[in-house]
């Protein structure tokens, strides 16, 4: 059975590309890139393990309540689990769901590394964002991207690339308040408590 170690989910979301959006953090990366604003998802420990289908199933409820147009999936590093991540991204093409990756490898870095399940996940792909987070060459033109480094790639015809310039995406943040009182602010993910 497929699957996948998560960090964190948001249901609906217009923060995280475009439209509304289904988001999907994987816990877990080896790059560890200094200001990241997701410091917590780091880790290559066990946090939420979730079979692949549950996740389908709470995308899919999602797009019946909210409406959503695709799926994000971020991290952490969603390459080191392509795999489980490939099954969501077949299953949410198959339902009409747009899917777009966040990734701080470069695509050189990913042929080179050969992980399982990574060319799968970039043929279930229409946007990829690669490369890592910068902190000293911060982006400020472009949506949802952290670094002037950091490229997109559109491997579909399904959003045209200005959509990187376009106003009606431009950054933003929204705050969330859990049952337990603490403050997560999605499109900057990070968590703050209000104690």
């Amino acid at each position: 059975m497929n699957m996948l170690n998560l960090a964190s989910i948001v249901p609906c979301t217009e923060s995280e590309g475009p439209g509304k959006r289904f988001a999907l953090w994987v816990q877990g990366c080896m790059k560890c890139c200094p200001g990241c604003c997701n410091p917590h998802m780091f880790e290559l420990a066990s946090k939420q393990i979730v079979p692949c289908g549950a996740i389908v199933k709470q995308i899919l409820h999602a797009r019946s309540m909210h409406h959503i147009e695709g799926v994000t999936f971020l991290g952490g590093e969603p390459m080191l689990q392509a795999k489980g991540l490939s099954y969501v991204a077949h299953r949410c093409q198959a339902k009409g769901l747009s899917v777009m990756v966040f990734t701080g490898y470069t695509l050189s870095e990913l042929k080179q590394m050969r992980l399982t399940g990574v060319d799968e996940l970039i043929s279930l792909t229409d946007i990829l964002v690669s490369g890592p987070y910068l902190r000293e060459y911060p982006e400020t033109l472009r949506n949802w991207i952290g670094s002037t480094n950091q490229q997109f790639h559109f491997f579909t015809a399904r959003y045209p690339p200005s959509i990187e310039y376009d106003p009606r995406y431009s950054p933003s943040v929204e705050f969330r308040i859990g049952r337990d009182g603490r403050v997560r602010l999605n499109g900057e993910p990070t968590t703050v408590s209000s104690r």
